[in-house]
C-alpha cells in the first residue's frame, strides 16, 4: 500500500521532525550511546543543508504534515566525467512506512536532482546485512561489483 506522500528540500522548520529520523537512522547503524555522534556533527551537518557553498543536501517524505523519512546526497568531482556524480549517503524511513514506497520515492527524488545538476550517476553503499533495503535496492539500482575498504585516520 503506497502512501499520498511529498518529496522535498528540508526546510529550516523541520529540525524537531527531522532530528528524530537523523536519530533513528544513526541508531539503525549502531551510533548511539557511547558511540552516538557528538552533538556539534548533528548541527554541523544541519547547518550544511542550507549553506549554498556546500554540495550536500536533504530531502525529505511528509505524509499529512508528519515527516516519514531523509535522504541525504553529496555532489562531489570524479575522475571519470567531467560532470558531478552524486553520492546518496543517507536513506532513513521511519518503521510504520517501511513497504510503502517512501524509501522508493526518496532514491527517486535524488535520481531528478542528479539529472539537474547533471550528474551522470548516482550510487550508494549499505551494510550487507541489510537485506529489507537490499530488496528494494535490487530493484531501483544495479550493484556496482566494488567492494568498500576503509581505515581511520583520526
Amino acid at each position: 500500500m503506497s502512501l499520498d506522500i511529498t518529496i522535498r528540500p528540508v526546510t529550516k522548520e523541520d529540525y524537531d521532525q527531522w532530528l528524530p529520523l537523523w536519530d533513528g537512522y544513526n541508531t539503525f547503524y549502531g551510533r548511539l550511546g557511547d558511540t552516538a555522534l557528538a552533538p556539534e556533527i548533528t548541527q554541523t551537518t544541519w547547518e550544511r543543508f542550507f549553506d549554498p557553498n556546500e554540495p550536500i543536501h536533504a530531502l525529505v517524505a511528509e505524509h499529512e504534515g508528519k515527516l516519514l523519512g531523509l535522504t541525504h546526497y553529496i555532489f562531489h568531482r570524479t575522475t571519470i566525467s567531467v560532470g558531478p556524480i552524486c553520492y546518496l549517503q543517507d536513506l532513513f524511513t521511519i518503521e510504520s512506512a517501511r513497504g510503502k514506497g517512501v524509501a522508493r520515492a526518496l532514491i527517486n527524488e535524488v535520481y531528478q536532482q542528479a539529472k539537474l545538476a547533471g550528474a551522470f550517476r548516482v550510487y550508494w553503499q549499505t551494510h550487507e546485512t541489510n537485506h529489507t533495503a537490499m530488496q528494494l535496492y535490487d530493484k531501483v539500482a544495479e550493484k556496482s561489483g566494488f567492494l568498500v575498504y576503509r581505515i581511520p585516520i583520526l
